[in-house]
């Protein structure tokens, strides 16, 4: 039996899988700012899933958060394999930053602060649109300067 960090594949992602993840975070953060002045606890709870998902994404595993298996469940076998695979630590990187946004979102949505949980749930949908459209990551720009400090 061979352990999950054995997998040549473990470092590296279809990118496709990318952009539909994004697609359904953007999704998600959208109806967030639909419902938050409506429906607040809709809202809130909708935050706190996406903001788990981006958790379990950052700090566990780019494969196995729930669109990444949504995606190799649904999308991928109507795809066939991707042309080329991108790193994954960027993504990771990427989906940490949004972790931080939208947990700030979430805290501030609690706490009442509208304005800020309203900014900081936009600017984290306007990089899912990004990403979604793009393909372009936070924290791309960064990789070389990271890499040369490592």
């Amino acid at each position: 039996m061979t352990a999950v960090s054995a997998c040549p594949l473990r470092h590296q992602v279809d990118p496709r899988a990318l952009r539909f993840s994004a697609a359904a975070t953007a999704a998600v953060l959208a109806m967030v700012l639909l419902l938050a002045s409506s429906t607040r606890p809709v809202a809130v709870g909708l935050l706190g899933s996406q903001v788990a998902v981006y958790g379990f994404t950052a700090f566990v595993s780019v494969h196995w958060s729930v669109w990444a298996r949504l995606f190799a469940g649904i999308v991928w076998p109507r795809l066939g394999p991707a042309a080329d695979l991108v790193e994954a630590g960027p993504v990771r990187r990427a989906q940490g930053v949004g972790f931080v946004l939208t947990a700030a979102a979430l805290a501030a949505f609690l706490r009442g602060a509208d304005t800020a949980a309203y900014s900081l749930t936009a600017v984290t949908l306007a990089g899912a649109i990004l990403e979604a459209a793009t393909g372009w990551r936070v924290g791309s720009p960064f990789r070389p300067a990271s890499r040369r400090v490592s």
